[in-house]
């Protein structure tokens, strides 16, 4: 597949998944009256918002412009590591919660490096851009495990007696 392709979906399939969101948190108005509950629910909408985001930088910068997407993951990735390791003391005490929102962090650092330092990303074998969606992908799945959890559990209605 081509990589301009791959973003162009990429970037829809996110901004979808930030749409479908908002509408199960629109149908929970309790969750945005407890500040822990609306930080969570608001890491959630980042999880899928930056990646969109990235995706379309990936797109206008291409591989003909590099530095475009280069510079708006190394932006994106910081507000989303540090949007996370916020995140991370609220789930003390949840082992899913703080090893989830680790490995996010450590996602988002890494984005942040080889946008910086693109020749990382050829020790794999792939290109730079192609290593970055790599890493995207495995962001939007630990968001979706993280979009499970919190309706399974954490955000779920307790059981009426």
């Amino acid at each position: 597949m081509d990589v301009s392709t791959f973003y162009a979906l990429f970037s829809a399939t996110c901004f979808t998944l930030v749409g479908l969101w908002w509408n199960v948190v629109q149908s929970h108005h309790d969750w945005m009256r407890d500040p822990a509950l609306r930080r969570v629910v608001g890491g959630i909408y980042l999880s899928f918002l930056l990646p969109a985001l990235m995706g379309l930088f990936a797109q206008v910068g291409g591989t003909e412009q590099p530095q475009i997407w280069r510079g708006a993951f190394i932006v994106l990735a910081i507000i989303g590591c540090g949007c996370t390791l916020r995140l991370l003391s609220l789930g003390r005490g949840n082992r899913f919660l703080v090893w989830q929102q680790a490995g996010a962090a450590v996602l988002y650092a890494l984005i942040a490096v080889v946008g910086a330092f693109p020749e990382l990303g050829r020790h794999t074998g792939l290109r730079p851009i192609q290593a970055e969606a790599i890493m995207l992908i495995t962001l939007i799945v630990l968001g979706h495990a993280l979009v499970w959890r919190f309706m399974a559990g954490e955000g779920r209605q307790p059981e009426e007696a």
